[in-house]
């Protein structure tokens, strides 16, 4: 069973599923849904449209530079069946899943650190705008320190205008 790769979306395309376009110089494009394919004939670059994994890739979203994603790539050469090869190769495919994983969530950490910081400096400014709606009105009057400091500011009057008739 050949698993390939949507040209679009780099996402899995299984057996029976999916469409491909030959075009005229026999170069194969195969798309995993017609969103892709709609996409394709629009002439759409995939590294500008969001949802692509090459738009993620360009920019930082996802890992790119991992070895792991090295034991992904298609191979055309056959290879002699040997069963203990293939023994080894399921259970060295077991392993690098889990260090793949373990390396994605690391990524994510980092790609997050500064998040939580900037969301409790977001969350801290709001309850300082809108104490009133946590503390009673009561409670704000006895304790004076709750309340944000008063600003007096000064406003300028407008100066009344003249009504000057219009020269012709």
């Amino acid at each position: 069973m050949r698993l390939e790769k949507c040209w679009f979306c780099s996402s899995t395309v299984y057996p029976g599923h999916g469409i491909q376009f030959v075009r005229n110089d026999a170069k194969i494009f195969r798309f995993c849904r017609s969103k892709c394919h709609k996409n394709f004939k629009m002439k759409r670059n995939p590294r500008k449209v969001k949802w692509t994994k090459a738009y993620r890739w360009l920019n930082g979203k996802d890992m790119t530079q991992d070895s792991t994603f090295e034991f992904e790539r298609k191979r055309n050469r056959p290879e002699r069946y040997d069963r203990n090869l293939a023994e080894n190769t399921l259970k060295a495919i077991k392993k690098i899943d889990k260090v793949r994983v373990d390396r994605e969530a690391r990524h994510h950490a980092l790609r997050m650190k500064g998040k939580k910081a900037k969301e409790q400096r977001e969350a801290a400014k709001e309850l300082e705008q809108s104490i009133h709606m946590v503390k009673a009105p009561a409670v704000l009057e006895k304790e004076p320190s709750l309340t944000l400091p008063k600003i007096k500011v000064k406003v300028s009057q407008p100066q009344a205008e003249e009504n000057h008739p219009m020269e012709e």
